[in-house]
């Protein structure tokens, strides 16, 4: 959910900047790599912890605004014949509200009857999917997925250079490649 369909990123530095007014801080424009505790710890070493603190804390995910068309573009997705879309997440390590606040905010945003379509692991290569989309680079785990070649195709996709259109037409794409299957698997993995 967050970083493909939530604004982890924009969330993040709205509540870093309120938390910690006082302290240095990377625009969105300058955020690299995955990690954003280790881009902070850079910074400082107190500041990644700081960073963690922040994902830690209650209302974080449930406040994430959804990333622009993202929302509209899973809706569309599972509205497609012979199309089963889901949401993999992980929880964080420390999940004291993580997992609530990540089935409330699918609720918000997908309506209670989504809720069914949420898997829920910290190892993503569980689950079997003919499409998944990802924001994290290095997806790993105890299992080797059958899907392995387009979950490289397009986890590696910046959730933010994802548009719409983009999400449409691989969800189109795949189900043409699938013509003599009965279902499509499609994971929206965060």
């Amino acid at each position: 959910m967050d970083g493909v369909l939530a604004d982890f990123e924009g969330g993040f530095l709205k509540k870093f900047r309120a938390r910690y007014p006082d302290k240095p801080y990377i625009a969105l424009e300058d955020r690299r790599g995955f990690w954003v505790s280790e881009q902070y710890g850079r910074l400082g070493p107190e500041l990644s912890e700081k960073a963690i603190s922040i994902w830690e804390s209650k209302n974080f995910f449930i406040e994430l605004d959804p990333l622009p068309g993202a929302v509209e573009a899973v809706k569309q997705m599972a509205n497609l014949a012979d199309t089963d879309v889901f949401i993999c997440t992980s929880p964080i390590k420390k999940y004291r509200y993580c997992p609530y606040e990540k089935y409330a905010w699918v609720e918000k945003h997908f309506g209670p009857e989504f809720l069914e379509q949420i898997v829920l692991t910290r190892d993503k290569t569980v689950v079997s999917a003919d499409l998944l989309i990802d924001d994290r680079p290095d997806i790993t785990g105890g299992h080797n997925p059958d899907n392995t070649s387009l979950t490289e195709q397009y986890r590696l996709i910046p959730p933010r250079q994802l548009s719409k259109t983009e999400i449409e037409n691989s969800a189109d794409d795949a189900v043409q490649e699938q013509e003599e299957e009965i279902k499509f698997n499609l994971v929206i993995a965060t």
